[in-house]
């Protein structure tokens, strides 16, 4: 196939349809032999310019690409989702906060930047919404789990990559607070510790701490911090 019209209306109707992020490796095998992903790019930053000052735009991100309603007509789309997501806690979001700047880290040195236990209850939030994952294992007494964010995690924020992630005081995602199906998605990992006009709900998923949650998890000289309510 040469009629490089053709493949990127191949290529922009497998974006439009798909739903969520498609990698460019997937994309090239739209096509028998596949393109090289080097021509699958170039097309798809063509396909980019072409949609430029739309009310969709497509953009690319740490899954792949995608299209996406524009920042100032995600207010008008997103009702067509009435119902409103949850809303995490104050110390899910200081949790993710720390994880996404300081990342590979274990739960005790979450607690020893905040200060207080981090109960399982907050951690499980992160991990079942996809945000969070563990990748390894400290080489200390107890191999504590190292966490670090996912891909899910740059997707939801509209990033390729943790490089682009900005300093924590300049962090701005307030246009995906109601984003359907992603319940506060970046906009609350707009990190309570970022921004104030994101405070979390203090009920929220993840609010409750467990009894036990304090204490080193398999590190040495982690004191139990106070538990935070």
């Amino acid at each position: 196939m040469d009629d490089l019209k053709q493949i990127k209306g191949i290529l922009e109707a497998a974006l439009l349809v798909a739903g969520e992020p498609v990698a460019v490796a997937q994309l090239a095998k739209l096509f028998d032999p596949a393109l090289d992903a080097d021509v699958i790019r170039k097309l798809l930053d063509e396909v980019r310019d072409e949609w430029s000052g739309k009310t969709v735009e497509l953009v690319q991100v740490a899954s792949g690409w995608r299209f996406q309603g524009t920042p100032g007509i995600q207010p008008y789309l997103d009702r067509l989702s009435p119902e409103k997501p949850p809303r995490y806690s104050r110390a899910v979001m200081e949790t993710l906060a720390i994880i996404a700047y300081q990342q590979p880290v274990t739960r005790g040195d979450v607690e020893a930047i905040r200060g207080v236990a981090v109960s399982t209850s907050v951690v499980a939030a992160l991990t079942d919404r996809q945000w969070v994952e563990v990748v390894g294992h400290r080489e200390t007494p107890g191999r504590p789990a190292l966490y670090a964010t996912t891909k899910t995690f740059l997707d939801d924020l509209g990033l390729r990559s943790l490089s682009e992630l900005p300093p924590l005081a300049e962090l701005d995602t307030s246009h995906l607070l109601e984003m359907p199906d992603a319940p506060t998605k970046a906009a609350e990992a707009q990190l309570a510790l970022a921004s104030p006009i994101l405070a979390p709900t203090p009920d929220g998923p993840g609010a409750a701490a467990e009894p036990g949650a304090a204490g080193d998890h398999g590190e040495p000289g982690a004191a139990a911090p106070q538990v935070l309510h």
